[in-house]
């Protein structure tokens, strides 16, 4: 009885070791859940989150780069403006079954951007190069 005991408990000890370790995101259910996951990640300078909501290809991956340096000179008052920013959703246009256009601006600067969101492998992902090239 004590040996079940004590495999029980390393057991649970190693599962909530690995619930600790990792991120704890969820997949976006909708496009529009991904979509905000990820402009907020990016307004509170959370990029490895934001990459979580966004397709690993190299230009979106050299896009989010390029946006975390910006953010990064960034003066701290700055920073602290962005992060407590609503997210304002304009339009939510359907491409698609799996392709969705979002417009929206960020309570903070006010100014109109899109994200171009798809849906692959039963996840809401961000396209984020169509922000920068506007092709769908």
């Amino acid at each position: 009885m004590k040996t079940i005991r004590q495999i029980s408990c390393n057991v649970l000890v190693v599962i909530l070791l690995a619930s600790c370790m990792g991120n704890n995101y969820l997949p976006a259910a909708t496009a529009l859940e991904g979509g905000r996951e990820f402009i907020d990640a990016c307004l509170k300078g959370d990029f490895d989150k934001a990459a979580f909501y966004m397709i690993n290809d190299s230009v979106n991956t050299e896009d989010l780069l390029k946006i975390k340096r910006d953010y990064n000179l960034k003066p701290s008052d700055e920073k602290y403006s962005y992060s407590g920013a609503s997210i304002i959703i304009n339009a939510d246009e359907t491409i698609n079954d799996s392709t969705h256009i979002i417009n929206y601006k960020n309570s903070y600067d006010k100014v109109a951007r899109k994200v171009k969101v798809i849906k692959r492998n039963d996840r809401w992902l961000v396209d984020f190069k169509y922000t920068f090239d506007g092709n769908l």
